[in-house]
């Protein structure tokens, strides 16, 4: 700005606008919005470490996409039909700050605190992730071009809505006093809901593939696991939307909530399986964190106990419903977070204090049951029910009629679901163990004779089946290596498999 700029009345007007605004505030929230963006690569790893290898690197690509799609929705109309000022209809904005128009420095709808600028970056990760989230449903046998059309639609007209709801100073859920502090409706209902709706609409994977399923890579899935947990402290600290006591208590409740939810899913598992499973702590560790969602701006830590082991618990018997209704929720995102953020919502009916509510220094708030407030309950439960049913509807519509569409068929072939998705969809691999095949058959590397490769001991000890001891002490073996034959790449090929002779 030059010395003449400086004098203009408009000029004067924005630089007495960004003073309004304390410094610490907005470099809190920038933070905390890139700690939020921290958690897409760490859904990118867990899912890839929770799936097989043949389709690891397939969900990593899609996990990336969907933030690349939702980066532009949002810009481009999400923003505004989330969050427009001026629509009144209380379910869904206009077209107001279509192309981020008008989102400048004034005050934010969601806070004074911030300018709507810094505010719009910070829900727009949100999306992000419930995009990243969402993807799960693609396990193993979605198409991601389909996927990513549908990721645009679905951000359009359910997430949007979902959020116009609780967050909009319009929306019909906000007037009527629902407490909802980071998202239990629109991330956690939204994207597990979701999620169930998407796989029931791809219908479930061949039994074959369901048969003695692991994880390919639990490291990643401990690691993918701890990048959520430390981007979810900026998820709900950031959701106090500023460097205040209330930030503070929610990344407490945030910690407190995860820690017991890991340890009682844990405990649960160890009763059956009498190992200490990493998978089994993980889940409950994001059981925990989901449920702390909607709930950590709301309560005190001794509360946040409660909801810990009560996620860790609901959620862990949660991943049961999906064979009531055979539905193959491959990753278990109804289970994880639309229960998760379900406990969290009605546990704010019970413990929210309206003391945390105040120490944002702007809030207010009538509290739950320990302050009498008795009407909470059902309130929390008409929100629950109407998320849950809407979200469930839409996402099903949505990906029918995407489905319908020539070329857009979301689900791979029977062919490509046996080859993998990394094969048929992305045409690179996350491990790709094909190539060290290749070097190992390549006997000049070691010296091997080339007649030890054609029939000899390495070909039955490729072709082995191994044993696993089970939580009773008894062996049983993978289906999933039952047929030697079976190709998982064309790179396996047997006319693919070069094997060069030694010299002479």
């Amino acid at each position: 700005m030059d010395a003449g700029d400086a004098l203009t009345p408009s000029s004067g007007r924005v630089m007495a606008r960004v003073s309004q605004y304390d410094r610490g505030d907005l470099a809190f929230i920038t933070v905390a919005g890139a700690m939020v963006f921290f958690m897409v690569p760490g859904l990118a790893f867990l899912y890839s470490g929770l799936s097989r290898r043949k389709s690891a690197l397939s969900l990593i690509w899609a996990v990336a996409a969907s933030n690349a799609i939702v980066i532009f929705q949002w810009y481009f109309w999400g923003y505004s039909l989330a969050f427009s000022t001026s629509a009144s209809n209380g379910f869904i904005g206009n077209l107001k700050n279509f192309g981020l128009m008008g989102v400048e420095a004034e005050p934010s709808p969601g806070s004074p605190l911030l300018p709507e600028i810094l505010y719009s970056f910070f829900q727009m990760e949100f999306a992000c992730v419930t995009a990243g989230i969402l993807m799960g449903g693609l396990a193993e046998r979605g198409r991601v071009l389909p996927a990513m059309i549908f990721t645009f639609c679905w951000v359009t007209v359910v997430y949007c809505p979902l959020v116009c709801w609780i967050w909009s100073t319009h929306g019909w859920a906000f007037k009527w006093g629902v407490l909802d502090f980071a998202g239990g409706g629109p991330v956690e209902i939204g994207s597990g809901v979701a999620g169930l709706a998407y796989s029931w609409v791809l219908g479930r994977r061949n039994e074959r593939e369901l048969l003695n399923f692991r994880p390919h890579n639990v490291s990643l899935v401990g690691l993918g696991t701890f990048m959520l947990w430390f981007g979810w402290i900026g998820f709900n600290g950031g959701s106090a939307f500023g460097a205040n006591l209330r930030a503070f208590f929610a990344i407490w409740n945030t910690m407190i909530a995860a820690a017991f939810g890991g340890s009682v899913w844990c405990l649960l598992d160890f009763r059956i399986e009498r190992r200490w499973s990493m998978v089994g702590f993980c889940s409950g560790t994001i059981a925990g964190l989901v449920a702390a969602t909607p709930s950590s701006g709301f309560l005190k830590p001794w509360s946040s106990v409660i909801v810990g082991i009560l996620a860790g618990g609901i959620c862990n018997f949660a991943t049961k419903v999906k064979f009531l209704l055979r539905i193959d929720d491959a990753l278990d995102l109804f289970a994880e977070h639309a229960v998760g953020g379900i406990i969290g919502l009605m546990l704010n009916a019970f413990f929210a204090s309206p003391s945390i509510i105040a120490m944002d220094d702007v809030s207010t708030g009538p509290g739950g049951w320990v302050n009498h407030n008795w009407k909470q309950l059902y309130i929390q439960f008409a929100y629950v029910v109407a998320t849950c049913a809407y979200t469930f509807v839409m996402t099903a519509f949505v990906a029918k009629v995407i489905d319908m569409i020539p070329g857009l068929h979301l689900r791979s072939t029977p062919e490509g679901e046996m080859l993998g998705m990394d094969e048929v969809e992305i045409g690179e691999f996350a491990t790709d163990y094909i190539e060290l095949r290749r070097d190992v058959a390549d006997c000049s590397t070691f010296g091997f004779s080339r007649d030890y490769f054609k029939n000899g001991d390495a070909m039955d000890e490729r072709h082995a089946q191994p044993t696993v001891p089970n939580g009773n002490g008894a062996a049983h073996h993978d289906h999933t290596n039952d047929e030697p034959e079976r190709l998982e790449s064309v790179a396996e090929k047997p006319e693919n498999r070069e094997v060069t002779p030694p010299p002479q």
